[in-house]
């Protein structure tokens, strides 16, 4: 006869959506970092292995089972950072959207009211917000802060003068990453006018999918910058619009996959 399926009853439920539970935060915490990377490489060795024992390779096959059992101590060396992270984050990790999605409200009206005031006083800044592609090794060439974002944080940092003043600010959700980071410089022909915040600002976008908001400190203007592109002079709507879309708090898809209004940025040549 063959066997009848396990009936469902309210304790395999709860089991199954608590495995589902963490399969789900342990891939939120290394989407975006290099070990999401070393995890693909990790699978792609299992199925290589399932291959081999299927096909019957045989010299493959004990040559995977030999490096199995000091796999569990190379996992732990590499990701030791990624376990005290994910565990940290587990910890403080906001478990109902509602109180996330105030906190990123919040970010959001600290980080306008923060570029206005420093577009006002015509103060240089430049704040990069990650979006899916993790900029871990930018954040690592600067100072950690790991604090929520705030508009009196945002304008010490970039106060004339002040040691962080020089380099990025960069943002994942929340809170501010780190300061004075140092970013890849755009090779691409640029006008005149922009100068070197500018060229970096654009210059990480091509390397990620972050968005760069810039603060002149010769015009006071603010700019926005993705996917290489480069808006000038936007409005107050347009970044609320911009950050918005980043913080996860804007129903609106990007109709611009990068590239924004590159005219503006790229040099005419004759």
């Amino acid at each position: 006869m063959p066997h009848s399926l396990p009936p469902i009853t309210i304790t395999s439920v709860i089991d199954i959506l608590l495995v589902a539970t963490l399969i789900y935060q342990g891939i939120q915490i290394v989407r975006g970092r290099r070990a999401a990377h070393i995890l693909t490489g990790i699978l792609v060795l299992v199925l290589t292995y399932l291959g081999a024992v299927y096909a019957r390779l045989d010299l493959l096959r004990s040559l995977l089972e030999t490096l199995a059992p000091y796999t569990a101590f190379a996992l732990i060396v590499m990701f030791q950072s990624e376990i005290r992270r994910g565990l940290a984050q587990l910890g403080r990790r906001e478990w109902f959207s509602f109180g996330r999605n105030l906190q990123r409200r919040e970010a959001l009206e600290e980080m306008i009211l923060a570029i206005e005031q420093l577009a006002e006083t015509k103060t240089g800044a430049l704040i990069i917000l990650e979006r899916e592609i993790g900029l871990r090794s930018f954040i690592e060439s600067g100072v950690p802060l790991e604090a929520n974002v705030s508009r009196d944080l945002l304008l010490t940092i970039f106060e004339k003068g002040s040691a962080l003043h020089d380099g990025a600010a960069i943002v994942q959700g929340e809170k501010v990453a780190a300061a004075a980071c140092f970013l890849p410089l755009t090779m691409n022909p640029v006008s005149r006018l922009l100068g070197t915040r500018h060229r970096a600002g654009i210059g990480v976008t091509e390397e990620a999918d972050c968005l760069s908001v810039i603060v002149s400190e010769e015009r006071g203007e603010v700019s926005l910058a993705e996917g290489g592109g480069i808006e000038a002079n936007v409005s107050r709507e347009r970044l609320q619009e911009a950050l918005s879309e980043v913080l996860g708090l804007s129903t609106k898809k990007r109709h611009q996959q990068g590239r924004p209004n590159v005219r503006r940025a790229v040099e005419h040549k004759p």
